[in-house]
């Protein structure tokens, strides 16, 4: 297992945001954690990245401990971060924010910068424009193209369909199923129909806990959980992002 959470506790401020949330990632795949709004989703990753640290239990990156590290030496570890507000620089030009995304300039990172460019066709057309004149679907491909260049192990992606069209949401999906055969991923996503599109696994987490964690296609089975933990009344169809 490449990540590893047990009995992981969250305060902010004094709110109990995370109480109890467990759950391993297998290498290669796309975990994704499901939930309804306030459940603890974003904090959990925030909670791995070091930005929200843990107050109880135990972040692991490939069997090393995390907790006490800050989230510049948990990214150096070759982990990626695309929150929900995506974290570009919107004065700088699209070829700016991949540039300075890279911790390096040799051939493997220019590879992956070519890899991002091929998945995001759009990035290509439009390098030398400011980002602040890129579209909300444009924004999220380049969000999730900075945390590519660098040879991350690990991408934690926080909701990246909020906000996009479904035409747009289909191409993410493509996107993501891409990325996934070089680099292995934790997705937060409230589009079930994404999610199950993508994902391999799954972790729900309610009120600050992890209640329950499979494979996906055993959720896509089970209606009663669906409704209970996701509000969720008709089944998408596996593969088809709606």
């Amino acid at each position: 297992m490449i990540l590893q959470l047990t009995q992981v506790q969250t305060f902010i401020d004094q709110f109990h945001i995370l109480q109890d949330v467990s759950f391993e990632v297998p290498q290669g795949e796309v975990t994704v954690i499901l939930g309804r709004n306030g459940a603890g989703k974003t904090t959990t990753l925030r909670t791995i990245m070091g930005l929200t640290p843990p107050s109880g239990g135990s972040v692991k990156f490939m069997g090393e401990q995390l907790n006490c590290l800050s989230p510049y030496a948990i990214a150096r570890k070759g982990i990626g971060f695309v929150p929900e507000d995506q974290g570009i620089f919107s004065s700088l030009t699209v070829e700016e924010n991949l540039s300075l995304a890279m911790l390096k300039k040799d051939e493997a990172t220019k590879a992956r910068l070519r890899f991002v460019l091929d998945i995001f066709p759009d990035l290509e057309y439009k390098l030398r424009q400011k980002s602040d004149g890129l579209s909300g679907g444009q924004k999220q491909m380049l969000a999730i193209g900075r945390a590519f260049v660098n040879d991350n192990r690990l991408l934690l992606i926080d909701e990246p369909s909020k906000g996009l069209a479904p035409i747009l949401v289909e191409k993410l999906a493509q996107a993501i199923k891409e990325i996934k055969q070089h680099t292995t991923v934790v997705l937060v996503e409230q589009n079930f129909a994404l999610a199950s599109a993508v994902g391999e696994r799954y972790v729900i987490i309610d009120d600050g806990h992890t209640v329950h964690q499979g494979l996906m296609s055993q959720l896509l089975q089970d209606r009663e959980l669906q409704g209970r933990y996701l509000g969720i009344t008709a089944i998408p169809r596996h593969g088809k992002v709606v």
